[in-house]
């Protein structure tokens, strides 16, 4: 059985009487019983002709009765189409009985019928269901009471219908014609609804609506809304119709020029910008490969119509091929004592990156051919000169400088372009680089490389890796250009100011290269140097003859300024600058000198508090030194104990790892108790609190280890620890004392706070080369191997101090 019967075919509908109808005179109100057919998502109007296709079998046994009776058939509509077998509850109410034509059988097993609609009628009660439906019907009759108002109801709906019909291209220009000659008021509003879109429950409501006054004002609403529609659709389709009209007129004018213009032997201005592309093809030097391309696409330019929306994608992209520097480059300076020069004036100290650019240099005087431009990673903290040192590079070998900033780019397509199916696709930001820059071989600096991330739309680190392998770089595909650009002329340079966010594929391709941030006196000679001269030129000051003090500028960096950098260094030197210019533009006299009593008017009290240092020794307070963002730092760690249950308390935001080190030094102390006269039994009874002040700023790492163990043993043995000595290192449960990072930043800021005796792990002799020799000569560095080594020279009792008189101990190394 079809699931799809008692539809409604559109095409059949019409508006002609049968010659012939059997059954009751349509004036005969009798109730009487006939067979019916529920209805699927259609309502059937009196003289209303059309088409049923039947598929269930009760409706096709409705039929044959009927046919055979002589009947006519009653068509209700169900309530809910989805129900198979509706029973009374499930019909509307009000059907039209109607008459049969002749009916056909179709292809696919359901039967076409032919009906008119006759009258409405309302169910009274339902007969029989099987084998088909049968009810007991009663029909409605139509009454008129004022002709006049049922006469001015009609002229109102027929005023519109007629609107209706001249906007809506789908209607027959004759049934307004047809609906103008019909006289009945039910009839013609019946006729009307069947023309208009309306949904199922709607035209149930109509149907049920038997008084013609009622359904005219009803149908006259129902035409208003649809003429409104109408009215802006027909609004629409004019606009269209006049920009269509517009462009078809367009075409024919250029056309029409085009041909005027060859009959004089001049070329419309869409030829003149083809040979201009002709031209410059012929004059710029570029691979075979990306030339073809180029040539391609100017042909297809060429067969297009002058307005087809493909000729500026088209013409978009061949800029691109000619615009970018396929073979032209920038003169290279390979004197090396020219460029050390240039590096020495613009940056202090970074002895190590000014070295690998010179050695650069050096190979590229003697092998040209076959060297590889190095591709460097600049890491360190802010405000240490990475990226000024690239564009320093770039003046120095007389390159030209581009830069990009990765920070924040998550889109794969930033780094490789759009494919040119998308609107409005672009290169990626390497390509649009180097068109701005010109030249084949610019020093490119990828800024901020560890700020890379990653989403949905894919992983422009993995990008990367074409870019930054001088391997591959030769033939960078660009999802834009579709042919292989050089790079490997490019001498790129990235920053990051840490390693650990670079993926370990990407990290493998670059040479990494460490800046460290600044001690005090090398900051001092940077703002001497660098910085005042330049915010004295920029402030209008440089012939007014002020000087910065030396322990002013120290002030500044200890009190002011809390970096590893001298970014936040030149912005409170600028600070100062534009005070005194504001007094020197108002007439008021200025300072030849800048002393440190001055520094609270100009940059008001300090802002940055110093290092907790112990003032004297004390028992359980240790001192570490710790790495930070900003270069190092001097962190005291403190240690109580008191009666408890031998629970272990650690405060201070520390770090998981940080957490482990204190756990592996009270292990350590107690496995180590009888050597320390300590009773084994006492840490059952007492509970030992570790803190680390300054608790906002969270602490991490194992580097804390021999600090935390010489604080536990301190208080767990009654020793004073000296307040002149800070150490780092990693602790074993054994006791030995492992190498850590950071060495260079820790001892300088222990320099920094004038303590000179430091510890570390002897593994970390080799980077004290690092330190600078000024610094190293005030240092007495200590080198340890275990525990033992630690204890005896930070621990005060009359036991260490009479060795250290015998054996010398704590001389500088």
């Amino acid at each position: 059985m079809s699931h799809f019967d008692d539809e409604f075919s559109p095409f059949s509908e019409g508006f002609i009487e049968f010659d012939e109808i059997d059954g009751l005179p349509d004036d005969d109100l009798t109730p009487f019983a006939a067979p019916v057919i529920p209805l699927r998502d259609m309502v059937i109007f009196p003289h209303m002709i059309t088409s049923l296709f039947i598929g269930r079998v009760r409706s096709l046994r409705a039929i044959e009765e009927a046919y055979e009776a002589g009947e006519t058939i009653i068509c209700v509509t169900q309530k809910d189409p989805d129900i198979e077998r509706p029973v009374f509850e499930d019909l509307y109410p009000v059907g039209v009985e109607v008459s049969l034509g002749r009916t056909l059988r179709m292809p696919d097993g359901t039967t076409s019928a032919l009906i008119q609609g006759r009258r409405r009628v309302r169910l009274i009660e339902m007969i029989k269901d099987d084998p088909y439906y049968r009810a007991r019907v009663e029909p409605l009759a139509a009454t008129v009471d004022n002709p006049s108002a049922v006469k001015a109801h009609m002229r109102t709906v027929l005023t519109r219908y007629k609107q209706c019909v001249e906007l809506n291209r789908s209607l027959p220009e004759d049934a307004y014609v047809f609906a103008m000659n019909i006289e009945e008021p039910d009839w013609l509003a019946d006729l009307i609804l069947t023309t208009l879109d309306l949904t199922t429950e709607e035209r149930q409501m109509m149907l049920e609506m038997h008084d013609p006054v009622e359904r005219l004002k009803q149908v006259s609403i129902l035409l208003s809304k649809e003429l409104q529609v109408l009215e802006i659709e027909d609004d629409i389709n004019m606009q269209i119709q006049e920009e269509v009209e517009k462009t078809q007129r367009e075409m024919v004018l250029r056309e029409q020029m085009r041909v005027i213009q060859s009959e004089l032997g001049e070329m419309d201005i869409f030829q003149q910008e083809i040979a201009e592309l002709h031209e410059r093809l012929e004059a710029k030097e570029m691979p075979q490969a990306a030339k073809e391309k180029a040539l391609k696409e100017i042909s297809r330019l060429n067969s297009m119509p002058s307005m087809s929306p493909e000729v500026g994608i088209i013409r978009n992209y061949v800029d691109w091929l000619l615009d970018l520097p396929w073979v032209n480059g920038s003169q290279e300076s390979l004197d090396i004592l020219h460029v050390a020069n240039i590096l020495d004036e613009d940056h202090y100290g970074l002895t190590k990156a000014k070295d690998r650019v010179l050695e650069h240099i050096a190979v590229l005087k003697l092998a040209a051919d076959k060297m590889k431009s190095p591709i460097l990673c600049f890491v360190g903290p802010p405000g240490t000169g990475k990226t000024s040192l690239g564009r320093s590079i770039a003046r120095a070998l007389g390159r030209e400088f581009a830069r990009i900033s990765l920070g924040g780019v998550r889109d794969e397509a930033e780094i490789r372009g759009h494919r040119r199916t998308y609107i409005g696709a672009m290169p990626g930001r390497i390509i649009q680089t180097m068109r701005r820059a010109g030249t084949i071989n610019p020093v490119f600096m990828l800024d901020e490389i560890d700020k890379l991330g990653m989403d949905f739309r894919g992983d422009p680190s993995a990008a990367l890796l074409e870019v930054l392998d001088p391997e591959q770089n030769n033939t960078f595909s660009d999802h834009f250009l579709e042919v292989d650009y050089d790079l490997s002329k490019v001498m790129f340079v990235t920053t990051a100011n840490m390693v650990d966010p670079i993926p370990p594929a990407l990290r493998d391709r670059l040479e990494i290269i460490e800046f460290p941030g600044y001690i005090e006196e090398e900051k001092i000679e940077i703002a001497q140097s660098f910085l005042i001269p330049r915010q004295f030129e920029a402030h209008g000051l440089t012939e007014n003859g002020i000087t910065f003090e030396s322990s002013t500028l120290k002030t500044i960096i200890r009190e002011y300024t809390y970096e590893a950098g001298v970014r936040n260094f030149e912005r409170e030197i600028a600070n100062i600058c534009r005070k005194i210019a504001r007094r020197l533009a108002e007439g008021k006299s200025i300072p030849k000198r800048i002393t440190q009593k001055a520094l609270v008017k100009y940059l008001g009290p300090p802002r940055i508090p110093g290092p907790i240092l112990n003032e004297k020794d004390e028992i359980g307070i240790a001192q570490g030194i710790a790495w930070t963002e900003a270069g190092g730092d001097v962190l005291p760690v403190e240690v109580t104990i008191m009666p408890g249950k031998g629970t272990l308390t650690m405060t201070g935001q520390l770090g998981d790892v940080m957490q482990e080190s204190a756990q592996a030094a009270l292990s350590y102390t107690r496995s180590r108790a009888e050597d320390f006269d300590i009773d084994p039994d006492s840490f059952e009874n007492i509970d030992v609190h570790i803190h680390l002040p300054e608790g906002a700023i969270p602490k991490d790492g194992p580097s804390a280890g021999v600090t935390l163990a010489t604080a536990l043993i301190s208080a767990f043995t009654d020793q004073p620890i000296r307040n002149d000595i800070v150490m780092t290192g990693e602790i074993t449960l054994r006791g030995r004392v492992l190498p850590v990072g950071g060495i260079r930043e820790k001892v300088l800021a222990a320099h920094r706070v004038n303590i000179f005796n430091v510890i570390i792990p002897a593994e970390n002799d080799k980077d004290l080369d690092e330190i600078p020799r000024r610094a190293r000569k005030d240092l007495n560095i200590i080198l340890v191997n275990r525990m033992d080594e630690v204890l005896d020279a930070a621990l005060r009792n009359s036991k260490n101090e009479a060795e250290k008189e015998e054996t010398g101990a704590d001389e500088p190394i």
